[in-house]
Parts: structure tokens; C-alpha cells; sequence
């Protein structure tokens, strides 16, 4: 609770800095996610100044800032517990910090190429961590029918993006399933409805090469039929 009391003190002193050319804005990224950005008020499609993105409106996911409507500078990534995950530089677009990975039943990474002992592998990486950096990934997604009198928590979905040598997304499906529907289907969807940032990636090395790569994502189905992190 302090740490949210620091952050809105934070985001009233710097908006009062900024003046008043700039207008708070709230939107829900999922069912769970939130975020809190300001926009120009002589261009509303402008972002500009501080951002950050809340879990049910008080856990920090992310946090960073707005230049002219392009992210800048060092933007922090957080999980759901509140422990820092990741690192980015807009500016120089590096990773400065990548949280060591650990064992998650949500996530999970395969690699085309066989895997002997001894073989030095690297995950793909995604700016934004494993929760807030695949939010788009879920929100692309809606059922193909009415949820309307379904049960959507018999539903499960998983989400599988396929990651190129060269770090761009090359295909992305969601396997739907329910036993007590009798439901399995996949569904294929066209990459080219994702933006140029959700397309790039840090690809996977194997022994220190750029490897082809799949992650895995489990998802749940909300009663409007969208997809969420468990």
C-alpha cells in the first residue's frame, strides 16, 4: 500500500511539472490489468510523461515513461508478486536486467533442435517480462462463440508463439480445450494484426547461436470470453 501511496505521489508531482497540456488517462489492458498514462490534450493519440501498469489496481506490473508518443528511457517490469523481472532501455534498446528464470506451471519454452547435455541454451525474451509483455498475445483472442449460460471455467486455452533465429514472431495459435464440452480446436491467427513491437523478440541461442523457438503460455477463459494469465 505504500508503495502505491509513493507512485501516485510520484506521478502528481511530475504531472504538475508537466503542466497543463496533458490528461490523465485510464484503460484496462485485461480483466486483471490496468494502466495509467497521460496524453497531449491537443492530441489525445499522443502519449506523454509517466506511465504505469497496475494488477487489480495496486500491484505494479510496469512502469516507465512517454516521449512525444514513443516509449523512452529505462522502463522497469515487475511480476505478480511485486519482484523486478526485467530491465529495458528504450534508448539503447538493451536489456539492463534479466531476472534468472524460474519454474513457472503458466509458461514454458521448446526448442526444435535436439538438446544434449552439456548444451547452453537462452530463453527468447519478450521487453515487458513474462505477464505485462504478453498481454497483447491474450488480448488478440476471443472465443468463437457465445459464452452465454457456458461454463468458461471448463475451457482451457494455450497459446504457442513461434520465435524465429532472427527474434520476430513467426506464427501464433491457441489450442482451446474442454472435456466437459468435448471442445478441442486450434486456432490459427494472422500475425500481421500484431504491431511491429509485439512482432520483435530476443531470440533463444543454443551454445551461443540463434535458435528457433516456441513459448507456451496457459491461459483461462473469462466469462466474456477473452484470454487471461492464471
Amino acid at each position: 500500500m505504500k508503495n502505491c501511496l509513493l507512485l501516485f505521489l510520484f506521478f502528481f508531482i511530475v504531472i504538475q511539472c508537466l503542466g497543463q497540456d496533458t490528461v490523465a488517462v485510464k484503460n484496462k489492458l485485461s480483466d486483471s490489468l490496468t494502466e495509467r498514462f497521460y496524453v497531449l490534450k491537443s492530441n489525445p493519440a499522443i502519449r506523454q510523461g509517466p506511465y504505469m501498469a497496475l494488477l487489480n489496481r495496486k500491484k505494479l506490473i510496469a512502469r516507465g515513461h512517454y516521449q512525444n508518443g514513443k516509449k523512452n528511457g529505462v522502463w522497469q517490469f515487475f511480476d505478480t508478486g511485486g519482484k523486478m523481472v526485467e530491465r529495458y532501455d528504450y534508448d539503447r534498446k538493451k536489456f539492463n536486467y534479466e531476472a534468472p528464470l524460474y519454474e513457472s506451471a503458466d509458461f514454458s519454452y521448446l526448442f526444435d533442435d535436439s538438446l544434449k547435455i552439456g548444451t547452453r541454451v537462452t530463453r527468447p525474451l519478450k521487453v515487458g517480462g513474462i505477464y505485462y509483455g504478453f498481454i497483447s498475445y491474450l488480448n488478440i483472442f476471443q472465443v468463437p462463440f457465445d459464452t452465454y449460460d457456458v461454463d468458461t471455467d471448463a475451457f482451457e486455452a494455450n497459446i504457442e508463439l513461434l520465435i524465429s533465429p532472427m527474434g520476430r514472431l513467426a506464427d501464433y495459435h491457441v489450442r482451446l480445450t474442454s472435456a466437459q464440452y468435448d471442445y478441442d480446436h486450434i486456432f490459427k491467427m494472422d500475425i500481421n494484426l500484431f504491431s511491429e513491437e509485439d512482432r520483435i523478440f530476443k531470440p533463444a541461442t543454443i551454445n551461443g547461436v540463434p535458435a528457433m523457438s516456441r513459448i507456451i503460455i496457459k491461459c483461462y477463459v473469462s466469462p466474456y470470453g477473452k484470454l487471461d494469465f492464471y
